[in-house]
């Protein structure tokens, strides 16, 4: 898991840079793909329960599962990067929201909550802890700046499955206030804040798409974690990548 996660992070770092005004979601996708390849691993996204694309392109009032094609970024986007890679049968999962040159005030602060709320999910869990002490600090950090957090999309458990136990909502359930997170345990926080309501829509068309229901924009970040003995570590951290006490203003 440490190696899947190094490496995903190490994708996640050699992207960044392509991610710019002019540059198409398909590009970026191909990039994603041939690097993996490259080091002789899979991207797991790929023909993973039929979906296309070798990583997840998420634009605006997009919230998660966008399909990677034609669509040119534009100065004041914001587009979310979701990549996760099987190294050696392991899963290194992550994503970022990218600010794509000057971008619209509340644009700027959803990602800002996101990020935030991200981080102060993983600080809240220790050794045996509920896994309802990170929705708690989420939904808090979103109510802080008057967001919303989305309930149909959660974290997961990590491992050699994509997805697997435990489920990590990010708000409270009385299923998360009774769980608790051992250690040993892998999984994903990627909390998805919308700046409008929480409420979605998927795609009909090609059912997989995932957008606000009100049309507002939405942003998300994503780490994946191992609990150890002593707490939480990161093991998808880039080298590049906004971290903890990060501002994008």
């Amino acid at each position: 898991m440490r190696a899947a996660g190094r490496f995903n992070a190490q994708l996640m770092d050699y992207i960044r840079d392509f991610v710019r005004p002019g540059i198409t979601t398909e590009e970026i996708d191909r990039l994603v793909h041939e690097y993996t390849l490259g080091y002789g691993h899979v991207p797991a996204p790929l023909n993973y329960q039929g979906f296309p694309k070798s990583c997840c392109t998420s634009i605006n009032e997009v919230i998660c599962h966008g399909i990677p094609g034609p669509y040119l970024l534009k100065e004041g986007d914001i587009v979310n990067v979701d990549v996760t890679t099987i190294v050696g049968g392991w899963h290194g999962d992550q994503s970022e929201t990218f600010l794509v040159g000057a971008v619209s005030e509340e644009a700027r602060n959803v990602t800002q909550c996101a990020l935030n709320a991200l981080y102060l999910g993983i600080e809240a869990i220790r050794p045996g802890g509920r896994i309802s002490d990170i929705g708690d600090a989420i939904v808090k950090e979103a109510s802080r700046w008057g967001f919303s957090v989305v309930h149909e999309y959660i974290g997961h458990g990590l491992g050699r499955r994509f997805h697997q136990e435990p489920n990590i909502p990010h708000f409270p359930t009385p299923r998360s206030r009774s769980e608790r997170i051992e250690p040993g345990t892998c999984f994903t926080i990627e909390p998805m804040i919308n700046a409008g309501s929480r409420y979605t829509v998927m795609d009909p068309t090609d059912g997989w798409t995932v957008r606000t229901r009100d049309g507002q924009c939405s942003a998300q970040f994503e780490h994946t974690i191992l609990m150890t003995e002593t707490g939480p570590e990161m093991l998808t951290k880039t080298r590049r990548g906004p971290q903890k006490g990060h501002s994008f203003s």
